[in-house]
């Protein structure tokens, strides 16, 4: 007989068991009950089934939202509250049900308050608000706006009720912080979940009949299962009155938290029980989830007597150290320790070496904070580094006794008797610095405070740069001399400077200027052995310097000399980005001083791409079809500029634009009738086009729509309308006033297109006169007597236009040698046949299988002069060369006989 049931014993009288009987016959008459198979096994005792109502449910999820958010409003994290409380009203949409039943929950109501109070709060707060990302005010001004909105629609009364009385009701608030479930714990396990309350089922009766067989074999598995030492036995008087059995349903038979604890669970649960004992006689415990590290207090550097000298602070930095870069290790704590440490030795006077030392293991320290490569330092850690940084650099400089570097190893060491050797490279921490300024600057935004606040700390790093270039010219190698100059050259060549700006007078230069600056720190890369990309880096600084400063030949002959453009292409990234700022830059002086043609050159290869933000290293394009994966975007965003160093892309589209509107309209006025006409900028003809296309044309509103409208009418020759679309209030605020001097920009733009209109005239309307008077051109295009000669002079000279000058007269005579319009169209069209019937005879051969000139009583037939063919073919029997295929120089021969035919038939064409 199984253990699970009760065996009759020998006392039992007949009366008992016939009841029994009775009983069992009285279970068909009830509801018939489905046959379960219970599984008991080891298992069972480690699992624990708790039934939850689904009031319970629904809060508990409140709750839990509730308690992350109140996390999120500690550190102001408005993204994260924004998405907390969007989810609270998802979980009170699914609660519905149960708060039209039960109420609504006052924790629930007071959480709108606390939130509403804390978004308050937020707002009133100025400085805050100044100073967060875009991201978090987006998200806060959206909180603000659902928040009053859900509250004025569904809780208003409520919650109006609650500020008046705040206390009112919370005796049944529910506890917004749920208890961790332990499994180690029945009592924390089953506090916050308050099930209903089910009345105690008397023990089943014993049964000796319609027993299954999977219950009543197999006594000997059960043998490890320890049952409750209440249960002696099974035995019990049980009342007929009391044993009902309609219930006994699955849930009777389910196993009790209460008396189905095992061994295994008994034995866990002691220490936790140990714990709370001594909490009793101790004091207040804070119980620590999971996995989180437990806050201890430091250990002390060294014993109350121990002997403090150089050897124990050496041996303690050892094992600070030891700890760098290892998994779990507390960086905070590592640099607290090593402050701690150095104060010690400061305290005890161990030296100035073991002083230096440390300094160098705190800034190193203090660079390993931030693992992450991609993201900058904090600003009270950027702030420390800085101080730390200047102080060592002043001992440094004020001990010149103190001997560091990189040469020197560990084991060399002195830090003891002068002079002093130290292990430390200063330049590579500067330059470590000069990165993380870099990128302190990247992570901000742009046009916030903080970008300002952030950028002021240059001063600073100018002037570590300053000091450490000092230090290094006394103590510092060839190399070292170099890599600090072009750090000082790369935070200065971009830096405009009034005192040295060019105006063309022969004035002396000032002293002091960044102009001697940058020619002093340049020359000595250009002649010391340095490596090519620092020679290179330095010269593309200086032309870019040059060309701020409206040094135009000399920034033009720099870059030709130098020959960079030949090699650049080899060069690393961060040195062509370099490249192509100077070059745009290039392309700015030029335009400044009047040098259309070499500034639109410049220019071409950036704007020509329609990737100018990209190729300047000023932002990203979107990433169309994949066109770079994560990790390389990331890394071009590491290779961006600051802000303040861009250059402005609306401007240097404009300058480009009309750089070749200045070029392009009088070429194509004098090439107008040309078929194969070459185009000198691409970029603007597709801008022209798509003006074109457009149905209705209105006023110009943007800078492209400016330059198309200055276009058109600077071919019709009206200089005055190109001139007053091109400089007006808007392009001015736009695009001008942002040069220096921008009054001789745009008297040096009006006077150009005062000369092109006049060439774009001249070449329009030449075949309309016969004689035109140079004071009516002068007059009209309101230039010089001088100035109209020069340029009609020039024209005459590159044959651009037939006429002649007749100086008693001063007039222009047209001598009419090109062909009308009329005439330009039908020669088009005689090269067109002349070029189809050569196609088809090369059709009509490849066809018929007769190879060119293979026989020549085929070709007798045709009449001479009828195509190119014949008239090689005989040229080729005179120069004895048969009647075979013809040779590769027969075939060039014909080529060019062609060509020199249709030339010469082009000619008679026109003279006729």
């Amino acid at each position: 007989m199984s253990r699970f049931f009760k065996a009759g014993s020998d006392s039992e009288s007949e009366t008992e068991s016939s009841e029994d009987d009775e009983i069992i016959q009285q279970r068909p008459s009830a509801a018939p009950v489905q046959s379960r198979t219970f599984q008991f096994s080891d298992d069972e005792d480690d699992s624990r089934r708790i039934v939850r109502s689904a009031k319970d449910k629904r809060f508990d999820e409140m709750t839990n939202i509730i308690q992350q958010m109140k996390n999120h409003k500690q550190i102001k994290d408005m993204a994260n509250v924004l998405n907390d409380f969007e989810a609270l009203i998802k979980a009170a949409d699914k609660a519905k049900k149960v708060i039209q039943e039960e109420g609504v929950p006052r924790f629930f109501i007071r959480c709108l308050f606390d939130l509403e109070e804390y978004a308050n709060e937020c707002w009133e707060d100025k400085e805050w608000r100044k100073s967060i990302s875009k991201n978090n005010s987006k998200s806060f001004t959206s909180l603000r706006q659902k928040l009053k909105k859900y509250i004025r629609e569904k809780y208003e009364k409520e919650v109006n009720d609650y500020k008046e009385n705040p206390d009112h009701g919370d005796d049944d608030k529910r506890d917004e912080t749920p208890a961790p479930q332990d499994e180690e714990s029945e009592d924390e396990v089953d506090t916050p979940v308050k099930a209903p309350v089910k009345p105690k089922l008397p023990a089943p009766p014993v049964i000796k009949k319609q027993l299954p067989k999977s219950m009543d074999d197999d006594d000997d598995d059960d043998d490890d299962i320890d049952w409750d030492s209440s249960d002696d036995s099974v035995e019990s008087d049980i009342d007929d009155e009391q044993f009902d059995t309609g219930k006994l349903t699955a849930e009777y038979f389910l196993k009790k938290s209460d008396s189905g604890t095992s061994k295994k669970e008994k034995k866990r649960k002691e220490p936790k029980q140990m714990k709370l004992e001594e909490t009793d006689e101790e004091g207040d415990w804070e119980e620590v989830k999971g996995g989180a590290p437990l806050i201890m207090e430091r250990p002390k550097m060294f014993g109350k007597d121990q002997e403090i000298n150089v050897d124990a602070v050496l041996k303690k930095l050892y094992e600070i150290t030891s700890a760098r870069g290892k998994k779990g290790t507390d960086r905070n704590e590592q640099i607290e320790l090593l402050k701690e440490l150095r104060e010690i030795a400061e305290t005890n006077n161990l030296g100035l070496g073991i002083d230096v030392k440390l300094y160098f293991n705190i800034i190193g320290a203090i660079f390993d904070y931030n693992p992450n490569t991609l993201t900058s330092m904090r600003n009270d850690v950027w702030e420390s580094c800085l101080s730390y940084l200047q102080t060592l650099l002043n001992i440094l400089i004020d001990h010149p006794e103190v001997n560091v570097g990189e040469h020197i190893k560990e084991d060399d060491e002195n830090l003891t008797e002068a002079p002093l050797y130290v292990r430390g490279c200063f330049l590579t921490l500067v330059e470590k610095m000069d990165e993380e300024f870099t990128k302190m600057l990247q992570s901000c935004d742009a046009h916030s405070t903080e970008y300002v606040e952030r950028l002021q700390d240059e001063r600073q790093v100018c002037d570590i740069l300053e000091k450490t270039l000092r230090y290094l010219e006394i103590k510092g190698t060839t190399l070292e001399i170099s890599r600090i100059y072009l750090k000082r050259i790369e935070h200065l060549y971009y830096k405009f400077d009034t005192s040295c700006v060019y105006t063309g007078d022969n004035e002396p230069k000032k002293e002091g200027t960044s102009e001697q600056t940058m020619d002093k720190l340049c020359k000595f890369l250009y002649t010391s052995e340095t490596p090519d990309r620092l020679r290179t880096r330095a010269i593309l600084c200086h032309i870019y310097h040059h060309a701020l400063h409206n040094r135009w030949f000399q920034a033009r002959d720099l870059m030709l000399m130098s020959h960079l453009q030949d090699n650049i292409g080899h060069s690393d990234i961060p040195t062509q980005l370099l490249y192509n700022r100077t070059l745009v830059q290039l392309g700015l002086c030029a335009f400044r001083q009047g040098n259309i043609r070499d500034a639109h050159n410049a220019l071409v290869d950036i704007q020509s791409s329609n990737r100018a933000k990209e190729l300047l290293a000023q932002g990203l394009l979107p990433n169309r079809q994949n066109e770079r994966t994560p990790e390389q975007e990331k890394i071009e965003k590491r290779r961006l500029f600051p802000y303040h160093m861009h250059i402005n892309l609306e401007l240097l589209e404009c300058v480009y634009l009309v750089s070749a509107m200045l070029l392009e309209i009088p070429f194509m006025a004098a090439h107008e009738m040309d078929v194969r006409r070459r185009m000198i900028s691409k970029n603007f003809h597709h801008v022209m086009k798509m003006s074109e296309r457009q149905t209705l044309i209105g006023p110009p509103e943007s800078m492209r729509e400016h330059v198309v409208a200055a276009s058109k009418s600077m071919k019709t020759g009206d200089w005055k309308a190109c001139k007053n679309f091109i400089i007006n209030d808007k392009m001015n605020a736009k695009v001008w006033d942002l040069f220096f001097q921008p009054d001789k920009v745009r008297d040096m733009i009006t006077v150009k297109i005062q000369e092109e209109s006049l060439r774009t005239y001249l070449f329009t309307y030449s075949n309309v006169y016969d004689t035109l008077s140079l004071h009516t051109l002068a007059e009209m295009f309101e230039l010089d007597m001088s100035v109209v000669h020069r340029i009609i002079s020039k024209m005459i000279i590159n044959e651009e236009l037939m006429a002649s000058l007749a100086e008693p007269t001063q007039t222009v005579i047209m001598h009419r040698t090109e062909p009308s319009r009329l005439q330009s169209l039908a020669l088009q069209l005689s090269d067109k046949f002349l070029t189809l019937v050569e196609n088809n005879e090369r059709i009509l051969e490849v066809k018929q299988g007769i190879y060119p000139f293979q026989n020549k009583r085929d070709r007798n037939d045709r009449q001479p002069g009828t195509s190119a063919a014949f008239q090689h073919h005989t040229q080729g029997v005179v120069e004895g060369e048969g009647y075979g295929p013809p040779t590769s120089k027969s075939v060039t021969n014909n080529q060019h006989w062609n060509r020199r035919n249709n030339k010469n038939y082009s000619r008679e064409s026109r003279n006729y």
